[in-house]
């Protein structure tokens, strides 16, 4: 089954057995333990709110959804959390790579976790120098927006966060409210889908499979066998035996 996602909604529909391959949308969402990130991919693909996670082990969510008469397939990286250390941010190697592999980078943290926050600006940083050249498009979620007892961040500082970074803000509920979610990332997939799409999004070949796909190239290959000389030597065996047989 696919998605086919609108504005609003999200409906299931059977998928065609012979349909072409369509664009994909590679997103890649980071920031701190803890801040719902899982919750936040899970709510937008599927509208489902799932409170409790196994540990987050970087998994991999793809559905295919129409983004402004488009059909496109959404990969969305979701990622370990990163942690504040005393030498620094820390988070596994991989987060560089998934940055890397992106059309666009969600940020997130928590409205009750001041760390998560203090986090992003290095974050940012971090998706800075990972993407060389050419920087994608970023936005900046500050999540559980519904848990005002516990609020550690001003609502204030969120969107000045954001006009410092050059990057659109948005305060969410992954538990609350789906629609503000889907929002937020319908808004920086239609952003996306206006680009034109990358020239190749396949991994980089390494030198020695180059070289071996020159190598077989060079050598020819062996022809199939031919059937119809396979069966005139048997033949030529068969009647070869039989003159044997009968002489003795």
């Amino acid at each position: 089954m696919r998605l086919i996602q609108n504005m609003t909604t999200i409906a299931e529909y059977p998928a065609s057995e012979y349909s072409a391959p369509n664009r994909a949308i590679k997103i890649a969402v980071i920031g701190g333990s803890g801040v719902g990130k899982t919750a936040l991919v899970v709510r937008f693909l599927t509208k489902r709110f799932i409170g409790d996670y196994e540990r987050n082990a970087g998994n991999l969510y793809s559905r295919e959804v129409q983004v402004d008469g488009e059909q496109v397939t959404i990969q969305v990286q979701d990622t370990p959390g990163a942690e504040m250390t005393d030498n620094g941010i820390s988070l596994p190697d991989h987060v560089t790579c998934s940055i890397q592999w992106a059309d666009a980078v969600v940020l997130v943290y928590s409205v009750t976790d001041r760390s998560s926050f203090d986090l992003i600006d290095q974050l940012h940083q971090l998706v800075v120098r990972s993407s060389g050249a050419s920087m994608p498009p970023v936005i900046l979620l500050a999540n559980k927006a519904d848990l005002l007892h516990l609020r550690r961040v001003d609502s204030q500082q969120g969107p000045i966060l954001a006009g410092n970074l050059g990057c659109s803000f948005y305060e969410v509920s992954a538990s609350e409210d789906y629609n503000q979610v889907h929002g937020a990332f319908h808004r920086l997939c239609c952003q996306l889908a206006k680009q034109p799409p990358p020239a190749s999004s396949s991994p980089p070949i390494s030198a020695s499979v180059v070289t071996e796909k020159r190598r077989s190239l060079l050598i020819p290959r062996p022809k199939s066998p031919n059937m119809q000389d396979l069966k005139r030597r048997f033949k030529q065996a068969l009647s070869a035996k039989v003159r044997t047989v009968t002489s003795v």
